[in-house]
């Protein structure tokens, strides 16, 4: 089903996306031993999680480039990108679909501004640089 222009067509249904992502996530950790000759995944985990970051923000920004133009379909497919890098992010740091589906059930129904207000003010130091975030 596709939405009018500018406006989201509701989900098809409330669970095979988290479904879709969490057997996406089970084959990119399936691949964490696979030869990085052959596999993907397998290569982009074997380069470390800077590596692994850097591509996700690549893809992050080449969503967000379709998403200004106004290319749908090219937006689509970025974002299928971006989810699969987030993915391999998520193996290469330990972290299960399940613990940040928990974090979103905890969000839900909390007002986004008072969650946001709960969070930390700046971003971990990360390879040696402080940050903070954008309010």
């Amino acid at each position: 089903m596709s939405a009018e222009p500018g406006r989201a067509a509701p989900p098809l249904s409330i669970g095979p996306g988290a479904v879709v992502l969490d057997r996406l996530w089970a084959v990119v950790m399936s691949r964490r031993d696979a030869d990085p000759a052959v596999s993907h995944s397998a290569r982009l985990l074997s380069r470390g999680m800077a590596k692994v970051a850097q591509k996700f923000g690549e893809e992050a920004v080449e969503c967000l480039i379709e998403a200004v133009a106004g290319n749908r379909e090219a937006l689509v497919a970025e974002s299928a990108d971006v989810l699969y890098h987030l993915l391999v992010v998520w193996v290469s740091a330990g972290v299960s679909p399940d613990e940040v589906w928990a974090e979103l059930k905890r969000r839900e129904g909390v007002s986004g501004i008072a969650e946001k207000a709960s969070r930390a003010k700046t971003l971990p130091v990360a390879l040696g640089v402080q940050t903070t975030k954008i309010p």
